[in-house]
C-alpha cells in the first residue's frame, strides 16, 4: 500500500491547539486555553525537527508546514537507517518518522533513536490507521501517531503538545489502545506437543490460528484488517518464540490440546 503524498505548498492557519484537538479527531486535549498566548513568540527558541520519509514531496510539504509554524528543520532522511544516523548527528528535539520507508522502516528507526536518545520526542506520520502499527510504534518509543490525512497546517500544534509531554493519537484508535491494555493480562501459552509452550500476545494467537487454518499472508491481513507487512512481522515473532524456521514447523508443533 503506497502512502499518499502531502503535496506542498501549504498555508499555516493561526488556530489554537485546542481547536486542533477538538476538530482534527485527536484525543487527550491537555488544556482548554490557547497555548499561542503562553509566551511571546520572540521569547521562544525554535524546536529542532528531523523529518524522515522516502517521498521527497512529502518531506518538502512537512518542512513548509513546520517552518511556517515556528519549527526549525535540521535534517531530512529518505530511509530509516539515515534517520538514525542524522538523529545521532543533529540531536533534534523531535523526530518525525514515516512508518513504511525503506532502510528498516520507521518503527525500527524509532526504537534505535529512543534507545540512544531517550530525551528526543518521536512522532510517527503515516497513512496506516491499523492498531498493530500503532502498538508497535508506541512500544518502539513513539509519543505521537499522526495520520497523513491530518491537515498539515495543524502539525505544529500537535508537535508542540508532544514536546510539552502530551500524547497525540487519532481518536478512532483510542478504543483500540484501551482494548490492548485490557488484554495484557489475557495472554496465553501456545499448547505445544511435548513441552511447555511459549506465551503469545492475543494478536499473535489470532495469526497462529489462521496459519493453522491454511490462510495465506494476504488473507490473514484482510481478515485482521492489517497490512501484509504487519502479518509477516507477527509470523516472524511467532516462529522465533516457537524456535522453528518456517510456518510448516510452527503448525506441526501446534496442538489443540492444552498442556
Amino acid at each position: 500500500m503506497r502512502e499518499h503524498a502531502l503535496t506542498p505548498p501549504w498555508r499555516f492557519s493561526q488556530v489554537s491547539r485546542y481547536d486542533y484537538y477538538a476538530h482534527a479527531g485527536y484525543a487527550l486535549p491537555p488544556m482548554l486555553h490557547d497555548p499561542m498566548a503562553e509566551r511571546p513568540e520572540s521569547d521562544q527558541t525554535p524546536a529542532r525537527v528531523l523529518i524522515a520519509d522516502d517521498h521527497a514531496p512529502t518531506r518538502a510539504g512537512v518542512r513548509n508546514a513546520l517552518e511556517a509554524g515556528g519549527f526549525k528543520v535540521v535534517a531530512e532522511a529518505p530511509d530509516g537507517e539515515q534517520a538514525v544516523e542524522l538523529a545521532l548527528e543533529h540531536k533534534p528535539d523531535v523526530c518525525l518518522l514515516d512508518i513504511s520507508m525503506p532502510g528498516g522502516g520507521g518503527i525500527k528507526a524509532a526504537s534505535a533513536i529512543s534507545e540512544r536518545m531517550p530525551e528526543t520526542a518521536i512522532v510517527m506520520l503515516t497513512a496506516f490507521a491499523g492498531d498493530d502499527e500503532l502498538f508497535d510504534s508506541l512500544r518502539a518509543g513513539a509519543a505521537g501517531y499522526l495520520l497523513k490525512e491530518t491537515d498539515p497546517n495543524r502539525l505544529p500544534f500537535a508537535l508542540r503538545g508532544i514536546l510539552e509531554g502530551e500524547a497525540a493519537v487519532p481518536r478512532r484508535l483510542v478504543a483500540r489502545l484501551i482494548d490492548e491494555f485490557r488484554s495484557q493480562g489475557k495472554r496465553r501459552r501456545v499448547p505445544v506437543v511435548g513441552k511447555r509452550g511459549p506465551e503469545l500476545t492475543a494478536r499473535q494467537w489470532e495469526v497462529l490460528e489462521l496459519m493453522g487454518e491454511g490462510y495465506t499472508t494476504s488473507e490473514i491481513g484482510r481478515r485482521l484488517d492489517v497490512s501484509p507487512t504487519t502479518v509477516r512481522r507477527h509470523v516472524s515473532d511467532i516462529l522465533e518464540k516457537l524456535g522453528v524456521s518456517d510456518r510448516r514447523e510452527a503448525i506441526a508443533l501446534f496442538s489443540e490440546e492444552p498442556r
